[in-house]
């Protein structure tokens, strides 16, 4: 089950009787759950036919009894049980039994970021269609994301500006759909969303400079990385944002070496790697400069320093800095 088809559906006031949801793109599960309780409620009152339930501590025959309850004055009930993953063990077999044979007059619904596969309730809910897993979209899918996104809010996204939108900010969906509804107010109505707009609308991160920070780390090249660092730092972005987007940049280098090796070029290397078509070059460069153990070596401080900046109570600043040097030393 797709969760597009999901959102799709009940938007149209379509529902089944059971969804399980996991993954850990929440902006698409979040407008799955709002647009299946709008359509299990129609006209109801929420307060006499909602009920929220959270996995750790849940009484599978308590849940039970709310989803076989009847629904006054709306299409059905509407059930949410958030953090499926902490459902107990012992309460999945009856939570299986039900899905086998649910209330056609409740929509009841299991969020959470994953389910055991071996678990009864995991099987039982693949076998009765109503699991999807949503999992943050990559490369062109975010791309594809912003393009839909923009046309839901009658725009033409010009491709500049979607490769634009993408790369500055990424596979955050929150951030892109914010960027895009800013753009759509910034825009006329019904006017086309160009890159000038994205450019004069959106408080973007300098790509350039980024790139710049990943080309001094590849060669070794210290002094440039920590001053394309504090530019960064300067323009008030969080360190972690920024170790993030080294991070995405490595990756993409990482799959760009793979695709080189497979014979892939130009647009089609650039695809395999997830970036839009206009990186091929820099990408190619890149992929060229490192080796794998250069990456190997590159991921194992970045995730290292991700931890130091969430834990520790060190300036973030310091952290970063430290980790640029590493990463740029010979020993790296």
């Amino acid at each position: 089950m797709e969760i597009g088809n999901v959102i799709r559906d009940a938007r149209a006031g379509k529902w089944k009787p059971v969804y399980v949801l996991v993954g850990t793109e929440t902006l698409l599960i979040d407008r799955a759950v709002n647009a299946l309780r709008s359509a299990a409620l129609g006209a109801g009152a929420d307060g006499l036919n909602v009920d929220i339930f959270h996995g750790k501590g849940l009484s599978a025959q308590s849940l039970v009894r709310a989803a076989n309850t009847m629904p006054m004055f709306a299409n059905a009930r509407f059930i949410l049980v958030r953090d499926v993953e902490s459902i107990a063990a012992a309460e999945q077999d009856t939570l299986a039994a039900y899905l086998s044979a649910p209330s056609p007059s409740t929509c009841l619904v299991f969020i959470g970021e994953k389910v055991d596969g071996r678990m009864r309730f995991a099987k039982a809910a693949k076998q009765s269609d109503c699991f999807a897993e949503v999992q943050a979209l990559k490369g062109p899918q975010v791309r594809s994301f912003a393009i839909a996104e923009a046309k839901e809010r009658g725009h033409v996204l010009e491709a500049d500006a979607a490769d634009a939108l993408a790369d500055s900010i990424g596979a955050d969906l929150s951030a892109l759909d914010d960027a895009l509804e800013r753009l759509s107010l910034y825009v006329e109505p019904g006017k086309a969303i160009s890159l000038l707009a994205v450019e004069a609308c959106i408080t973007r991160v300098r790509v350039e400079t980024i790139w710049a920070l990943v080309d001094a780390v590849s060669m070794r090249d210290g002094k440039t990385a920590l001053r394309a660092a504090a530019s960064l730092l300067a323009d008030r972005e969080p360190a972690l944002r920024i170790l993030a987007m080294v991070a995405r940049q490595l990756r993409m280098v990482a799959r760009m070496r793979d695709a080189l090796a497979q014979g892939l070029r130009g647009p089609d290397a650039a695809k395999h790697a997830g970036a839009p078509p206009f990186k091929a070059y820099d990408l190619g460069e890149a992929a060229k400069r490192f080796t794998p153990g250069d990456l190997q070596r590159a991921f194992r401080t970045l995730a290292s320093t991700d931890m130091a900046l969430k834990g520790s109570r060190r300036p973030p600043e310091t952290v970063l800095e430290e980790a640029l040097v590493q990463l740029c030393s010979a020993n790296a």
